[in-house]
């Protein structure tokens, strides 16, 4: 029987639990396993993409793991702890000849396949051990070679300046990616559905909104909803090909205007503006030309369509404030609402307004439903900084 699930499939491991760094840029307590374990019992996100797992002190862990009984295998691919799924992946940087670097999210079903391909990519690596890490392979050999071993690849926050395949690499899929071998566009927090339904190259493909988390408060801040029959690595495939009547039912994600690229910025004096205002690629504002260019512009310059494109298969998109971004709720009054209704997934999609109040006061309880709705007020982020809600 085909069911709803929730799902996020980008987290970054900051820390093995002997305190090596995996992530340099992540949170110590960002572990393998505190991730499965936050997943299940605060987020209620009923499967989770880890993505630093072609790191050979996390499949040490992950062994570990296992041996003791505290994860197991699924038959469909997958660990199960609790609650919660966790898929086996791997971010990884790959530049071809005359492009940008871009990241690309590579999941593969079982673990020992996953062990397979990081000692294949390890002969390609400078620190295999490390996460987001350069490959020298070009891309369509290392797309092969995920597709080859039974996984699936997705391009990884495709339109940001960081190494977005849109943003940072080229204009056109083809250009480094076998399109017709790609699972889904992630289009990480800058852009929405709409955003990128102008790009008529995009059509065919199931977009994903996953929250790219450095620390465990933000796992869930995008996330999906899925419909499958178990959560699992062969049902989250279906899924994202939209096979057997599986399917991505519902893309919730930030306002793009939360993002941290979404607007193009100067470093400098922090002004904010459309990149045609920009002379000589300088700030119009203070001439400086350390300028970061925002998602927001790069689509407009990517743009072939004159309006959004919604195929029938595409999922709404629905814009939801995540708990950390709501002004007043601090680490004692989510605690609060955490033990009474157990997963953040329950506080955002099942709890009214006056059962919130019952816990939190009125200002917030009223701030957490607007926010569901996508009615709070935001002023836009850009150059690295996000954007803020204001109350």
């Amino acid at each position: 029987m085909l069911r709803e699930w929730f799902v996020d499939l980008h987290v970054h491991i900051g820390r093995t639990e002997s305190g090596q760094p995996v992530k340099i840029s992540g949170a110590r307590n960002l572990t393998f396993f505190n991730i499965a374990k936050e997943a299940s019992e605060r987020k209620g996100i009923e499967l989770i993409g880890i993505i630093d797992c072609a790191s050979p002190p996390v499949q040490q862990e992950m062994m570990t793991l296992l041996e003791r009984g505290v994860m197991e295998e699924l038959e469909g691919g997958g660990l199960r702890y609790g609650a919660t799924t966790i898929l086996l992946g791997a971010e990884l940087e790959v530049r071809d000849p005359g492009f940008g670097a871009a990241h690309l999210l590579a999941y593969l079903p079982t673990f020992p396949a996953m062990q397979q391909f990081s000692e294949l990519i390890s002969a390609y690596m400078k620190n295999v051990s490390l996460s987001s890490q350069r490959v020298y392979m070009p891309a369509r050999e290392l797309q092969a070679e995920v597709i080859g071993r039974g996984g699936f690849l997705i391009p990884a926050h495709v339109f940001t300046p960081h190494k977005g395949l849109y943003g940072h690499a080229c204009d056109r899929m083809e250009q480094l990616l076998e399109p017709d071998d790609v699972a889904a566009i992630e289009l990480g927090l800058s852009s929405d559905s709409s955003m990128a339904g102008l790009i008529r190259e995009l059509e065919p493909y199931t977009f994903v909104t996953n929250s790219d988390a450095h620390s465990l408060a933000k796992i869930g801040r995008e996330y999906n909803r899925m419909r499958m029959a178990e959560p699992s690595f062969i049902e989250v495939r279906q899924a994202l090909l939209r096979s057997n009547d599986r399917a991505v039912t519902a893309n919730y994600g930030l306002s793009p205007q939360l993002g941290k690229y979404h607007r193009t910025t100067c470093l400098v004096c922090k002004h904010v503006f459309e990149a045609q205002a920009a002379q000589g690629g300088a700030c119009p504002s203070c001439g400086s030309k350390s300028v970061t260019r925002g998602v927001h512009e790069r689509i407009l310059e990517l743009a072939d369509l004159p309006e959004p494109c919604y195929p029938p298969h595409r999922p709404p998109y629905i814009e939801q404030i995540p708990l950390e971004f709501i002004p007043g709720l601090g680490k004692k009054l989510l605690d609060r609402l955490l033990d009474h209704f157990g997963t953040e997934m329950n506080i955002l999609h099942l709890a009214t307004e006056s059962q919130l109040a019952e816990v939190v006061p009125d200002a917030i309880a009223r701030a957490i439903v607007l926010g569901r709705e996508g009615r709070l007020e935001i002023t836009s982020g850009g150059g690295g900084t996000y954007g803020k809600v204001k109350l």
